[in-house]
């Protein structure tokens, strides 16, 4: 079974895995967390409600209690598990992928990441060498309400941003389930119905062609932002009034003002080894302390929570709070977005002009390379740069983050394909041209 990767259980449901393998994920995975009982949602994919089914079968065959959200975001659920000191949960979903796919998120205690690295690769061996033996006494599926608390938690992040006009592709995922019942009508919404066929594009806010309709949107009807979660909800992305796509990793400065100047929460602040070097030059002169970490939740979360820091992101759009249990939230990560842009408004200051200020680099955007020797090309980039000029600093987990004066890059290979992801920013956009220029070539001469 393909389907086991570093931050969760993922892949094209029937071809990767299928429902009895969802029945032993849930037989063995109450063995691994040694719980009795198990929170359970689940996203509006279509195979969803069929894997809802034969993972609580495996749950309960262990002898331990579902207890049964019913749809829900994929934050929903990391919020849900903390809150109700729950031992084990697990979301159903593919996140941002295609129709085609599903999977499963884990967490523990305290909604900390279950990865391959903490528990995933035991469920994975045991489903390969222990048998199914039923407990004597078979669990129970309950029903358990969260939508209401967790609606009126959000609600507590709601500010006055009645100055803006707003627009907002729920992607037909997740977020349509709870988003009204936070910011109501007022905005203008695209694709807030759920349906897990994804008719109108695929729940990825990172691939340019999947945003289009909110661009249009933003543009034809005058707005000051455009907001787009993927098919769980745990990430968010944006576009100014412009139409024009800001690079996630930037809102984690945008972060700051709320975080750093109005709350006055100086100290650690989290950002993942791709994250523009702009980000840290803009939040130290506000009192942040960067940390740069490995990219995904099953590292992200346990770091913000080692660090004690208020709040992190991603590139990928996830943004980490302290107050939410050091999990991401794709909607509470808009909520404190929109009431920053809105104070920004009231003193003259467009969102396009905010970032104009943060975002100080050249960027190449992250470039996939496929390569089947995926450390030989990085080495090789690596050695080729530090050999004629010295570095300023570096990092070495997650691939490599070397800087220099005026440039940086990052190359990291990818958990689950044979593909290198390179980013690199400079000064100028001559000096990044010729900087990824000479990667190509380096490591095509490698395939």
């Amino acid at each position: 079974m393909g389907a086991f990767h570093a931050y969760d259980i993922r892949g094209v449901y029937n071809k990767d895995f299928n429902k009895e393998d969802a029945y032993k994920i849930g037989y063995h995975l109450v063995k691994v967390l040694n719980t009795n009982k198990v929170l359970v949602g689940r996203d509006v994919r279509v195979s969803s409600d069929e894997i809802f089914e034969y993972l609580a079968k495996g749950i309960t065959h262990a002898g331990a209690d579902v207890y049964d959200v019913g749809l829900s975001t994929t934050p929903m659920v990391y919020y849900s598990t903390a809150k109700y000191n729950f031992s084990a949960s697990v979301q159903i979903t593919a996140s941002h992928n295609g129709r085609e796919y599903n999977g499963m998120k884990v967490s523990r205690q305290d909604a900390l990441p279950v990865g391959y690295d903490t528990g995933l690769s035991e469920v994975q061996q045991r489903m390969n060498t222990e048998p199914i033996e039923i407990a004597n006494k078979i669990g129970e599926i309950k029903s358990l309400n969260v939508k209401d608390d967790y609606t009126s938690f959000l609600k507590g992040y709601l500010s006055d941003f009645s100055n803006l006009k707003v627009a907002i592709d729920c992607s037909n995922g997740m977020a349509g389930f709870l988003i009204k019942d936070v910011l109501g009508d007022s905005p203008h919404y695209l694709y807030d119905e759920l349906d897990g066929t994804f008719p109108n594009h695929d729940p990825n806010p990172l691939i340019p062609e999947n945003i289009v309709d909110l661009q249009n949107l933003v543009k034809t009807k005058g707005c000051d932002i455009g907001v787009i979660f993927d098919g769980d909800a745990d990430r968010v992305m944006f576009v100014d009034e412009n139409g024009r796509f800001i690079s996630p990793d930037i809102m984690i400065a945008v972060l700051g003002h709320y975080f750093l100047e109005r709350k006055g929460l100086k100290g650690p602040v989290l950002q993942d080894i791709r994250t523009s070097k702009a980000v840290g030059e803009y939040l130290v002169p506000m009192g942040a302390q960067m940390h740069t970490w490995r990219v995904g939740r099953a590292f992200a979360a346990l770091k913000l929570r080692e660090i004690d820091g208020a709040f992190g992101g991603e590139l990928a759009g996830h943004y980490y709070f302290k107050d939410f249990y050091y999990s991401d939230s794709g909607l509470l990560a808009s909520l404190i977005i929109l009431d920053v842009v809105a104070s920004f408004k009231r003193k003259g200051v467009s969102l396009s002009s905010l970032i104009s200020r943060i975002e100080t680099y050249a960027n190449s955007g992250e470039i996939n390379f496929r390569i089947e020797n995926k450390k030989g090309a990085m080495d090789a980039v690596r050695d080729h740069f530090t050999s004629i000029e010295k570095p300023t600093a570096s990092f070495d987990f997650d691939g490599y983050r070397v800087e220099f004066s005026d440039w940086w890059f990052n190359i990291r290979p990818s958990n689950t394909e044979p593909y290198l992801r390179f980013i690199a920013e400079a000064k100028t956009t001559e000096l990044l041209n010729e900087k990824v220029d000479k990667v190509k070539r380096i490591v095509e001469s490698l395939t």
